[in-house]
């Protein structure tokens, strides 16, 4: 159940990255406020998941699920740089958090 908790809170923050992007530099109130609201409903749901997982493995699940979550919906959403050496490093990413994952027993 905490790995289902935490990429609750990878998806939320994948959305928190999304909304920032949208704010425009805190010039627009809409997504800035869901920026906010969605970082903080992101970190709750991490702290829940860290009841039952290594800090360690939880914090870098997460931060590594959104990373590469945001970095992919940049390069469909935002035209951001496609090249098979980012989408290398993004699979090395995926394989280490798939690495905690099953080292986490």
């Amino acid at each position: 159940m905490a790995w289902m908790v935490l990429l609750a809170a990878s998806a939320v923050e994948i959305a928190m990255g999304l909304a920032l992007k949208y704010a425009d530099g805190w010039t627009r109130p809409i997504p800035s406020a869901l920026g906010v609201a969605a970082a903080l409903g992101s970190v709750y749901l991490l702290t829940i998941a860290m009841r039952d997982l290594p800090a360690g493995t939880a914090y870098a699940a997460w931060t590594g699920i959104g990373a590469v979550g945001i970095t992919v919906l940049g390069m469909i959403l935002f035209g951001d740089p496609v090249s098979w050496l980012r989408l290398a490093c993004i699979a090395m990413i995926i394989i280490a958090v798939a690495g905690l994952r099953y080292l986490e027993a």
